[in-house]
């Protein structure tokens, strides 16, 4: 019995590269998916059927079962659409990644509004459409498990990705909240910073560096978070190379002012508000 045998896992931006990984690696514990890839550049522009349609016969010939999707998931109603077709083929859904993504890259000052947008509407917005259209279902059957790809532009910015990054970032807060709105209806919530060769980092680094950096070394770790025996939740993991590590923001001890402090004392306090000698896990201190 493998641990994934008849779950349905929709993956967004399967047709190739780190996609494609997770939905052959879900796929070999049992999982039926649901390969969705828009077909497009890695800039967003263009469409096709092909890319989807080859990784689902790639699935059925290693005898699993899958069905291809082309919606465009960054639309509300292609996400939706998306959703119904996890629905209509095989009566379910337990689980999403998203993983669709792409780059228009510039430094700040070149940067603009278009392609800032661009990139929010496929990884941002795309995430909330995608996890909003399957919320009802996974609160309905009281088990559901998402799994955002982030990034290490997100965690820790990079030149050139201002929109990147903070779109990537954003995913970290959204799956922050879903994992503690989700919690008790059986929900998990986590995000994977994947460090892997793919045309989407064809030319991020050298050479060198990615041939260290396959994509089978995330899949596993992404096929874990979406198992039912995974019940871990609200966490970020940089994977990849054969690394896998947690990453999670701290808080120092920091400094209390008994009263309203002038811009003074608080320079006087510096040193003290930013050590991070004795940081611990950080939380939300109004919850």
């Amino acid at each position: 019995m493998r641990n994934l045998d008849g779950r349905v896992v929709v993956i967004t931006g399967a047709g190739g590269g780190l996609g494609r990984e997770y939905a052959l690696c879900c796929a070999g514990e049992g999982a039926r998916i649901v390969v969705n890839d828009l077909g497009g550049n890695r800039d967003g522009t263009g469409a096709g059927s092909a890319m989807a349609d080859e990784v689902v016969a790639e699935i059925r010939d290693r005898g699993g079962d899958a069905v291809a999707n082309y919606d465009d998931i960054s639309d509300v109603s292609g996400a939706l659409s998306l959703v119904r077709t996890a629905l209509d083929r095989f009566g379910q859904i337990d689980g999403v990644i998203h993983n669709a993504g792409i780059l228009r890259d510039a430094s700040f000052a070149k940067l603009s509004p278009e392609n800032w947008d661009a990139v929010m509407r496929v990884h941002l917005y795309g995430g909330f459409n995608v996890t909003s259209a399957a919320w009802p279902h996974f609160r309905e059957q009281g088990f559901g498990r998402i799994v955002v790809a982030t990034s290490t532009s997100g965690l820790y910015g990079n030149f050139g990705q201002a929109n990147y990054g903070a779109a990537k970032s954003g995913l970290i807060g959204l799956i922050n909240t879903l994992a503690i709105e989700g919690a008790k209806s059986g929900i998990t919530a986590n995000a994977v910073a994947p460090l892997a060769a793919t045309r989407m980092t064809a030319d991020v680094a050298p050479r060198e560096i990615l041939d260290r950096l396959p994509p089978e070394f995330v899949a596993p770790v992404v096929t874990h978070l979406v198992n039912p025996i995974c019940t871990e939740t609200g966490s970020i993991f940089v994977v990849g190379g054969g690394l896998v590590q947690r990453v999670a923001l701290f808080q120092g001890a920091g400094i209390t002012f008994s009263e309203p402090p002038s811009p003074a004392a608080v320079a006087e306090r510096w040193t003290e508000i930013c050590d991070l000698t004795d940081a611990t896990l950080g939380s939300n201190p109004l919850v």
